[in-house]
């Protein structure tokens, strides 16, 4: 068989939305970054494999945003009619275009060269070119799900429910055991414009009434199905094909008792398609130097080391799944935002070996929040983000974190990714212009945060018309202009706070666009010494939050003028640097 070896200075396991801002945000940030990814497309639970939604933070304006924000701009802006394709390709064209890093789908990484307590180099084999791919690395990343660094590399991990009394977590269970969250196989359904008869298959099982689903929400209109779960009373690594054949027993079965037993109002519902691989919730669970608890999401999370954040709620489901008759899961709501710390998410006894989404550092009760798909997202940009900084001085990332952690913090926060509780560096440029606009209060866009919060926006608001400019004691040199504006961060789809793709495709289905209150169009105008203004720079089709401009120029004065929204009637900007 064919072999390949590659070096790279970062190396993910795992091509979800955590491997994947992960693998980005290094190869940004200037890593030469590899991704090796099982399956044939990128995003895990959220491809067009599983379908699970992306949910995140709740509360007002704690949205997610930095690298997931912009696939999720991308994909509202061209995919209008909810096509998991192109959501697909959006994912997928953010890794394969991004310089620096070097793809590997289709290749399940199985083997792993050890240098004492490092990894030196990892295998796996690409089933489509039949080729063995041995990446050697300073830094790796697993963000697999399951963890499958740990057994390959002897990476300390857990797996199951502590007792309430090893951290003093309410929600522990008496004693602890070997039970994990279960995973599910998801159902979509779409209306047609005429009656649609529905025979199951054979081994399906059959639900005849609405007493066989205790406690199940089956409103087709209003739920994906995250209840059909089984596997938490078992091995929810080694099990998981057994497990799959009865998930879609159930799955097949379900929609049988929509369609058929019973009048729920699905006459001209089309069963649309059905999950053959399970979304997992749940698995091995690495422990960092420090281990996220119950305590401390009760607390809000605030570290000195503080990275990433969630605030999903401590939503745990029950282990049997479908098979347990009472409700499936509890969800006591957490504070939102919550902080998770750098210490959670590299491996305490390999000191290469960082980790990003559900198997991150932290206990079954705080995992119930922070394994949501647009936590994991913002975990994984602060470990790519901390990887390339630690490999930029030569540090493990104990020692980055221990020693770098304002760099990686004030890398977060230039990229986007919000922290709580911190204000972003301002440039030197932008921090000693006279700022003024030609209506309302402009000071708010170098104040370093670039969100609401609470009842302080934190932006500036203007008419058709208005500007803002920067203008200087001498003529300077800009060579970048960074912008954040505003784009609805508690936006939702058909009613519901998800952040990709919508389950359910009745004819009524609002479509995907951008939201309307990104600025679409602006001018960049430069003053020289003569007093005369030139444009230098023009945007017509803006639909991201967060964009930067590199450009070269001098000026006396530089002018932001707004000219259209997506269609809201005015301009809200959160920051506008010039350096």
């Amino acid at each position: 068989m064919r072999e390949m070896k590659h070096q790279v200075d970062f190396c993910v396991v795992g091509g979800g939305l955590a491997g994947m801002c992960a693998a980005i945000s290094a190869a940004r940030h200037g890593a030469k970054v590899a991704i090796m990814q099982d399956r044939p497309v990128f995003g895990g639970n959220a491809s067009s494999e599983i379908r699970m939604w992306v949910c995140g933070a709740r509360g007002k304006d704690t949205r997610e945003t930095g690298i997931v924000q912009e696939l999720m701009l991308e994909n509202w802006y061209r995919n209008s009619e909810h096509v998991y394709s192109i959501w697909d390709s959006v994912l997928y064209e953010k890794v394969r275009f991004e310089p620096n890093i070097t793809m590997m789908l289709n290749c399940s990484c199985n083997q792993a060269e050890m240098d004492g307590n490092r990894i030196k180099s990892i295998k796996g084999w690409q089933l489509t070119t039949e080729t063995w791919h041995t990446v050697e690395a300073k830094i790796f990343a697993d963000c697999s799900g399951d963890g499958i660094l740990a057994p390959l590399s002897g990476a300390e991990y857990r797996i199951g429910r502590e007792a309430k009394d090893e951290f003093g977590e309410q929600l522990g269970q008496d004693q602890e055991d070997k039970h994990t969250m279960g995973m599910s196989c998801l159902l979509e359904a779409r209306e047609l414009n005429r009656p649609v008869k529905y025979t199951p298959p054979s081994w399906a099982f059959t639900f005849k009434t609405n007493a066989d689903l205790p406690n199940r929400e089956h409103d087709f209109r209003r739920t994906n199905y995250w209840w059909i779960e089984l596997g938490g009373d078992q091995d929810s690594i080694h099990d998981t094909e057994e497990l799959r054949d009865e998930l879609l027993k159930i799955a097949f079965g379900v929609w049988d008792h929509i369609k058929n037993q019973g009048d729920h109002g699905a006459e001209n519902w089309s069963l649309d398609w059905v999950g053959f691989l399970p979304g997992k919730r749940e698995s091995r669970r690495f422990i960092g130097d420090h281990i996220l608890t119950q305590v401390d999401v009760q607390n809000e999370g605030h570290f000195d080391d503080i990275v990433a954040y969630h605030g999903w709620g401590l939503d745990d489901h029950h282990p049997g799944g479908f098979h347990y008759r009472g409700k499936p899961n509890i969800h006591p709501l957490c504070p939102s935002p919550t902080g998770i710390p750098l210490r959670s998410l590299y491996s305490f006894n390999i000191e290469n070996l960082m980790m990003a989404g559900r198997n991150i550092s932290a206990s079954h009760i705080a995992l119930s929040s922070t394994r949501v798909m647009a936590s994991c997202a913002v975990i994984g940009q602060a470990v790519g983000t901390a990887a390339a900084v630690a490999v930029r001085h030569g540090f493990t990332p104990r020692e980055a974190a221990r020693q770098k952690i304002m760099e990686i913090q004030n890398r977060l926060m230039e990229d986007d990714c919000w922290i709580p509780w911190h204000e972003r560096s301002i440039p030197e440029l932008s921090r000693e212009a006279e700022l003024r606009a030609s209506e309302g209060d402009p000071e708010p866009l170098r104040n370093g945060v670039d969100r609401p919060i609470g009842e302080v926006d934190n932006g500036w608001r203007g008419g058709p018309g208005s500007w803002v400019e920067y203008s200087f004691d001498e003529v300077k040199p800009v060579k970048m202009l960074r912008f954040v504006f505003d784009s609805d961060l508690d936006r939702t789809i058909s009613g519901a706070r998800v952040m990709s793709l919508y389950s359910q495709h009745p004819f009524d289905l609002a479509p995907l666009a951008p939201p309307e209150c990104i600025t679409k169009a602006f001018r960049i105008e430069a003053q020289d010494d003569r007093d005369e203004w030139e444009v230098v720079h023009e945007e017509m089709n803006n639909y991201q939050r967060f964009i930067r401009i590199q450009i070269e120029f001098t000026a006396k004065a530089v002018r932001f003028v707004p000219l259209e929204t997506w269609g809201a009637p005015e301009f809200h900007l959160f920051a506008w640097d010039v350096r």
